[in-house]
């Protein structure tokens, strides 16, 4: 099996140029699949452990940076990191992923699979309340609504109001740069996962898989009258 990496949009049709151009971007998608019975990080299916997230662009899993949002202002140091999530109690604990992915880009759907509910071996979540932001969140997120999942199903998300915008094209968040050097930038998606169940403590199993699934928009298409007609691509 092939295997190709490049940088900029991925378009895909027939017709190029013109009025009959048909081009258009290619959907994209990231992943993480978190065991809860694995708590070792950068180990096959790291389910993340309390107040630590998982990275989805690491093979296996590893630790998340959770940065805070620089909302597309320019800092000589470079991004910060963030709010950590909140530490495990008795009731609630939280999980999640972090996704990074172009600024600017369409997100078109965010699932939740629960292939198996998280439980610390004597009880069992029954609530797992998403929230899809750009930093670790405890309510209604900047990106996506998801309503609770309460059985080893899957749920997948709304967008309502502003996140309809901002998840058309998603906010500049994270400057990726050496100081001193020209910035470019990062979009921060993180999907939290509110485990809940009254005196449920740590997991010790459960799966889990987050899927996102975006379009890279493109950045340098010229207007409405030079687009589609210059060699853009």
């Amino acid at each position: 099996m092939g295997r190709s990496t490049f940088e900029g949009p991925v378009l895909s049709g027939d017709n190029r140029f013109g009025p009959q151009r048909d081009v258009g971007p290619v959907l994209l998608a990231q992943q993480a699949f978190l065991d809860f019975a694995v708590t070792t990080p950068n180990t096959a299916n790291y389910g993340g452990v309390s107040t630590k997230f998982v990275t989805s662009n690491n093979i296996p899993n590893g630790i998340a940076t959770i940065y805070t949002p620089q909302s597309g202002v320019y800092s000589t140091s470079g991004p910060t990191v963030g709010t950590a999530p909140t530490a495990d109690t008795s009731g609630t604990i939280y999980r999640g992923a972090v996704f990074l992915v172009p600024q600017g880009s369409n997100i078109t759907d965010v699932i939740v699979d629960v292939g198996v509910l998280p439980t610390d071996g004597s009880v069992t979540a029954n609530s797992i309340q998403p929230y899809v932001s750009n930093a670790f969140a405890t309510s209604t997120g900047v990106y996506a609504t998801m309503a609770a999942i309460t059985s080893a199903t899957r749920g997948t998300a709304t967008f309502v109001g502003t996140q309809l915008d901002y998840a058309y094209g998603t906010l500049q968040d994270v400057q990726n740069m050496q100081p001193g050097t020209q910035p470019t930038w990062f979009s921060q998606v993180v999907v939290t996962l509110k485990i809940t169940n009254t005196s449920l403590t740590t997991p010790t199993s459960g799966q889990i898989a987050i899927t996102l699934k975006y379009a890279q928009q493109d950045m340098n298409i010229g207007n409405g009258t030079t687009y589609p007609y210059g060699n853009f691509d």
